[in-house]
């Protein structure tokens, strides 16, 4: 399709969720190919401004995850070359992309959020679990796909945690849990799709769940009344906008025996590969994976 121009579909990277980025690239890719959109694959970790400059490149569809690719760098590159792309923008990306920071904002403007502490060391843990109590979430707080994620059930499981954690990233975050049905919510320029209930039989929804069981399970509907399903699709939309997202994302939000909703994080570029949220919940909203993928790029010519 003329109207894209030459399309840079960017998939790999250096971050832990490099091999989760190729399999995204790849589908976004062949989906780009099959509907006629002149389209070629860069991986950033092999000279991205070389590459972009060889293949002459009109925009850019962003498809890594994790640190060097969803934290603002990669989009900082593209602003600095003059090539549109996909998702949110720099400083947006680089909020998401850390989940302390993020759920500051969120918390400072009202929006439930588990409570949570930044901690630097293995007995910080131990303090944030005296104030929030167990069970308690610990992790990475600039990482993605549940990498060096746990939930700790005691004191006992501290010391593993905070090391699981910080062995994965510089920063560590301690989280309350919340014990209730998990849900994603996907937004697609400036709309929420349908919402996703998540059930798993694992402690919570970690790598293995998202990326490799097939015991995963996907609820759409989701099992909420219509104006349950409308509360927490606007919670996310005020939370996504409040960081200033755009164009597209996905966020994760749990729900408590009250019925209360609280957000745990904003993932700004979310996987598309068979196993992901997004393409689900677009799915049931009318769009096919082809069809997705152009309206995701198409979001890349409103800047």
């Amino acid at each position: 399709m003329s109207t894209f121009g030459r399309v840079a579909v960017l998939l790999g990277g250096r971050s832990a969720e490099r091999a989760v980025s190729l399999k995204s690239g790849e589908a976004v890719y062949q989906a780009l190919i099959a509907s006629g959109v002149d389209a070629v694959k860069i991986d950033p970790s092999e000279g991205l401004v070389k590459q972009l400059r060889e293949q002459n490149v009109d925009r850019a569809f962003i498809a890594l995850h994790g640190p060097g690719g969803e934290d603002g760098t990669i989009q900082g590159v593209l602003e600095y070359m003059n090539i549109p792309y996909t998702g949110s923008g720099v400083m947006a990306s680089a909020l998401c992309m850390d989940k302390w920071r993020c759920k500051l904002i969120w918390a400072g403007m009202g929006l439930s959020t588990p409570a949570f502490r930044h901690v630097n060391s293995a007995a910080e843990l131990v303090a944030a679990a005296s104030e929030l109590g167990f069970p308690l979430m610990v992790k990475p707080a600039r990482e993605g796909s549940s990498i060096g994620i746990s939930k700790v059930n005691n004191a006992s499981e501290i010391a593993a945690a905070y090391k699981a954690a910080s062995d994965a990233g510089d920063s560590v975050l301690a989280e309350a849990y919340i014990t209730g049905p998990e849900f994603t919510v996907a937004i697609l320029n400036g709309k929420a799709l349908p919402v996703i209930q998540l059930k798993t039989t694992h402690g919570f929804y970690d790598f293995d769940a998202k990326y490799l069981a097939n015991d995963t399970q996907y609820l759409i509907p989701c099992g909420l009344s219509a104006e349950q399903e409308k509360r927490i699709q606007n919670l996310a939309l005020a939370a996504y906008n409040a960081v200033g997202c755009s164009g597209w994302g996905r966020l994760d939000v749990m729900q408590d025996k009250t019925g209360d909703f609280w957000l745990l994080e904003v993932n700004t570029i979310p996987g598309m590969t068979d196993h992901s949220l997004v393409p689900m919940a677009a799915k049931a909203a009318g769009f096919e994976f082809p069809q997705l993928v152009q309206e995701i790029l198409k979001g890349s010519m409103n800047g």
